[in-house]
């Protein structure tokens, strides 16, 4: 019977047990967060104005470079995981029934400092890349770089049909890689005493195994974020914390407990 047991018990944390998921859980992971959020709101608030004022110098430094602007304007959606962590500490200790402190959320990354900077540096990575290849399709697509504005303008006019299919296409390849290797491995590191490599590919793999939910709870992510940059990067006050406390819920959701005596 021990020896039974032993061949259904998993070897290792690569093998944590990944939840079914339903197509309307996303939804309940938005409740949550916005919940979370509402019990929290200074602190909510505080991380909302950081998302917002790291979009007004995102603008004034690269008022010159449009180009890099758009590119990384996107980048909120490819490292908000790891700028989210101080979020996913009060949800963290909202659902352990412990008061948030903005202080402690603010270094909760300390007794994971390695993992944190390895998954860290290869996100930022990813995204400098990402800004890079940005500027390629920019600089095959037109004479010059235009301004804001018309780097607005060439996204939505049906003339530059590929420039906006180049531009959408790289974007979505950098994005989906990341999301797909993020979406639940900064909580889980948080967590859990895991490494960085065994937290990305837990992610991936629930993103392959149930790959239509985390679809949905993508597109969600992706729209809010677009719709909260819209007025002047205003809509992240909100958008960011509620977004940041959804996805710690996602993560408990999604990722189940491994078997005591396991590493």
């Amino acid at each position: 019977m021990d020896d039974t047991s032993a061949e259904q018990r998993p070897d290792s944390i690569l093998d944590l047990p990944l939840r079914p998921l339903r197509a309307d859980d996303p939804l309940r992971w938005l409740v949550h967060g916005w919940r979370d959020f509402t019990r929290a709101p200074g602190i909510g608030l505080f991380y909302g104005t950081c998302f917002a004022v790291m979009g007004w110098v995102l603008l004034w430094t690269y008022r010159h470079a449009p180009a890099w602007v758009l590119a990384l304007s996107a980048g909120f959606l490819l490292v908000g995981p790891f700028l989210c962590l101080g979020l996913y500490d009060v949800s963290r200790k909202l659902e352990h029934g412990e008061p948030p402190d903005l202080g402690a959320s603010l270094t909760a990354w300390d007794t994971r400092t390695g993992t944190m900077a390895v998954f860290g540096g290869v996100l930022l990575i990813l995204e400098m890349i990402w800004g890079r290849a940005s500027l390629v399709v920019f600089a095959v697509s037109f004479d010059g770089m235009p301004d804001f504005k018309g780097s607005l303008a060439a996204l939505l006019d049906p003339e530059n049909v590929g420039f906006i299919v180049a531009y959408l296409a790289v974007g979505a390849i950098f994005a989906g890689l990341i999301f797909a290797i993020s979406v639940v491995s900064i909580p889980m590191i948080l967590d859990r005493s895991v490494d960085a490599v065994s937290a990305g590919l837990t992610s991936l793999r629930l993103c392959l195994t149930q790959p239509w939910v985390m679809l949905i709870w993508g597109a969600l992510i992706t729209l809010l974020v677009v719709l909260a940059m819209l007025p002047g990067f205003l809509g992240l006050l909100v958008v960011g914390p509620v977004l940041g406390h959804a996805s710690w819920h996602a993560y408990r959701c999604a990722v189940g407990e491994l078997p005591a005596g396991i590493a």
